[in-house]
C-alpha cells in the first residue's frame, strides 16, 4: 500500500515538474534560434535575452540627400557600401566622432538607398555581440548582404562582447560570413575610454615613445576596421545649411530670413551644440510653433 502512494507520488511530481518546464520554455531562449520570415522587413532587431531576430516594419526614412555637412564622410560610406552590395570586396567600418553629425542616420540612409538590391540591416547592441557565432549563422548562404549595426558602441576591457568583437573583426579560426559586415557608429575613437594613467604609463627612450600596453589594447580593436571615418562638429554655416533644409522639409517656405537665423542660432547655443541633430530639432520646433504663421506659396 506504502509502496503505490509513494509510486502514485512520484508521477505526480514528475508530471507537476514536466509542466512546469513546459511553461518556463517559453521563455528561455533558444539554442538554436530559428531564421525570421526575411521577406517581412529590411531591417531586423536582435533580442539577447530570447537570441531572436525580429523583422523592423517602420524604419526610419531617411535619404542620403537628407544629410548634409557631410559629404566627404557620406562618399566614402557609400563607396563601400556600394562595393558590398555588388558582392565585391568591402570594408568593415568604425563611424567616430561629434554627437549629432550624422553617423547614425548615415547608416540608415544607406539601407533606404540599396534595400532594392539587396542590402539588409541587423541592428544589434553590445550585449547582444557575445552571439555574433548564432547571427552568422542565420545569414551564412543567403543572397541578401547584411549590415551588422552597432549604434553609439562603447566598450571597458572587461565586458563580453569586447573579446567577442575583437575576435570576429580579426582573429578568429573561424571565417566571417561574406556577406555580413559590421557598422558601428561611436563618440570615441577607440571605442574606449581614455584615462590619464594610460598616458603616465607611457615610456619614452630617446626620440621614441612606447605606448603603455593599455593603450595597445584599446587600439586593437578599432585597428581590426578596415576603414575609419571621422565626424566633426559643424560651423556657423554647416549648420544653418542643414538647418534650412529641414525647415524646408518640415514644410517651411519662408527661408532663412534674419528672424530665422537669429532663433537658429540662439537654438545653438541653447543646447551648446552646432549639429545636424540640433538643426534638425530646431526646424521641427520652428515649424510646429509657425505652423500657422508660415508664407504661403
Amino acid at each position: 500500500m506504502q509502496t503505490t502512494e509513494k509510486s502514485n507520488d512520484l508521477s505526480g511530481l514528475v508530471a507537476h515538474a514536466h509542466q512546469l518546464l513546459t511553461r518556463l520554455e517559453k521563455f528561455l531562449p533558444s539554442a538554436t534560434p530559428v531564421a525570421p520570415d526575411w521577406q517581412a522587413a529590411c531591417a531586423f532587431r536582435w533580442d539577447h535575452t530570447q537570441r531572436v531576430l525580429s523583422p523592423v516594419a517602420n524604419f526610419q526614412r531617411i535619404g542620403l540627400a537628407d544629410l548634409s555637412g557631410i559629404d566627404q564622410q557620406k562618399q566614402r560610406v557609400q563607396q563601400n557600401t556600394r562595393q558590398f552590395v555588388a558582392g565585391g570586396t568591402a570594408n568593415n567600418v568604425l563611424l567616430s566622432g561629434a554627437r549629432g553629425t550624422g553617423k547614425s542616420s548615415l547608416v540608415k540612409a544607406l539601407l533606404n538607398e540599396y534595400a532594392a538590391l539587396g542590402l539588409r540591416v541587423i541592428q544589434i547592441d553590445k550585449q547582444g555581440l557575445v552571439d555574433l557565432p548564432l547571427i552568422i549563422g542565420l545569414v551564412q548562404g543567403r543572397p541578401e548582404r547584411y549590415i551588422l549595426y552597432c549604434d553609439d558602441l562603447s566598450f571597458n576591457a572587461d565586458e563580453a562582447g569586447y573579446q567577442t568583437l575583437k575576435a570576429a573583426l580579426d582573429g578568429d579560426l573561424v571565417a566571417f560570413s561574406d556577406n555580413l559586415l559590421i557598422y558601428a557608429t561611436s563618440n570615441r575613437r577607440h571605442l574606449m575610454p581614455d584615462y590619464m594613467s594610460d598616458n603616465l604609463a607611457t615610456k619614452h627612450e630617446g626620440d621614441e615613445i612606447h605606448p603603455a600596453e593599455s593603450v595597445e589594447e584599446k587600439v586593437s580593436l578599432s585597428e581590426r576596421f578596415g576603414l575609419w571615418i571621422s565626424f566633426y562638429p559643424f560651423s556657423q554655416d554647416e549648420y544653418l545649411t542643414v538647418a534650412a533644409h529641414w525647415l524646408q522639409h518640415h514644410g517651411w517656405t519662408g527661408g532663412m530670413s534674419e528672424e530665422v537665423r537669429r532663433a537658429c542660432l540662439q537654438w545653438s547655443l541653447s543646447r551648446g551644440s552646432r549639429s545636424g541633430r540640433v538643426a534638425g530639432q530646431f526646424a521641427r520646433d520652428w515649424c510646429g510653433r509657425n505652423a500657422s504663421a508660415a508664407p504661403k506659396s
